[in-house]
């Protein structure tokens, strides 16, 4: 079979269609690719194709952005927290350093190296010394405003006239046996 652009092949009568109305061969190179759909694919649907890639890379660069934006927000919300622990933190050493340069602090850890004054008389506590007891001088049970259970007046006059831990029943019975 002859192809179409052979110079030996010798073109049709004018290049028309043969007498089953099929086109000849020289009317065979006159027809484009663009004219035949492909698949299904016309040029409408290729644009709507490349129309919804577009859309759809779009929508998703907008996405990452809007993902990027939260991001950075959540970094700066933490870094603010980050500086308002930083700053107490600050605050609170100030006060520390405050504190240590003042001489009252300074004599105070002075004397725990035994460096007071003559007229001090240093002390330490036994290692085996036994705690205080909650209700000792000094102690938060005894504090200024703190709850006491003060007995009843009753109960103030038995411990008077009985002793403390007396019970008038014990006190009969011992005087009559």
């Amino acid at each position: 079979m002859p192809r179409a652009d052979d110079p030996d092949a010798a073109p049709d009568a004018g290049g028309a269609a043969g007498p089953a109305g099929a086109p000849s061969r020289g009317a065979i190179a006159s027809v484009s690719l663009a004219d035949l759909p492909v698949a299904g694919l016309t040029r409408r649907r290729i644009a709507l194709l490349l129309g919804a890639l577009v859309s759809a890379w779009v929508i998703l660069f907008f996405a990452h952005q809007v993902g990027q934006a939260s991001e950075a927000a959540a970094r700066a919300e933490a870094a603010r927290a980050t500086n308002a622990e930083l700053q107490a933190n600050v605050a609170a050493l100030q006060s520390e350093l405050a504190l240590i340069q003042r001489q009252a602090y300074v004599e105070q850890q002075a004397r725990a190296y035994r460096l007071g004054t003559p007229h001090e008389i240093p002390f330490t506590l036994a290692d085996n010394a036994l705690p205080l007891p909650s209700d000792a001088p000094g102690s938060a049970g005894v504090r200024l405003g703190a709850a006491t259970e003060a007995p009843s007046p009753l109960e103030q006059w038995v411990r008077l006239l009985f002793g403390p831990g007396g019970d008038p029943s014990n006190a009969a019975g011992a005087a009559g046996g």
